[in-house]
């Protein structure tokens, strides 16, 4: 039997302790300790992208992180984006560019493209496309999905 590890971290801007496995994922940890269901586990090998979270920033696949090695990190989930009740343009442009269906990979790309664009506040097609490689979809053929990022980053910078 294996001894738990403590682990410190801020989540979505609020510290919190947990206990985990040494072999437990971020993932796992996320969903079943911290009860943050927003990333989802959709092939449990790092290929499709859909349990993405930003860890110190960058966005990675949850389930190929250890819970252990977040220790002392800041991790943005799905649930962090949204600031004082009111969604993050990402968010918005994606309801309202109807860039979802099933919504498995919805946060995966949330998370990634807000990353995108904390990087790149005026990204091309081009650069959305790639940074958003990672994260694969089987109902929305990816065009409303970059449509949604590229307005997202039209309000932004109008907001700005």
């Amino acid at each position: 039997m294996t001894k738990k590890v403590q682990v410190s971290a801020t989540v979505n801007g609020e510290t919190v302790d947990f206990l985990c496995e040494p072999w437990q994922s971020l993932l796992d940890v996320l969903r079943e300790e911290l009860h943050l269901t927003g990333a989802k586990e959709g092939c449990n090998n790092g290929n499709c992208g859909a349990c993405s979270v930003l860890l110190d920033g960058a966005p990675v696949n949850s389930c190929l992180v250890l819970a252990v090695e977040a220790e002392g990190a800041e991790i943005t989930t799905v649930e962090g984006i949204a600031q004082n009740g009111q969604l993050h343009p990402l968010q918005q442009c994606f309801l309202e560019g109807a860039a979802l269906q099933c919504g498995i990979c919805t946060p995966g790309f949330l998370v990634t493209a807000k990353a995108l664009l904390d990087q790149n506040p005026n990204p091309t097609e081009e650069q959305i496309r790639f940074e958003l490689a990672g994260n694969l979809c089987r109902c929305t053929g990816y065009d409303k999905i970059i449509k949604a990022v590229l307005a997202a980053a039209k309000n932004l910078q109008e907001a700005n």
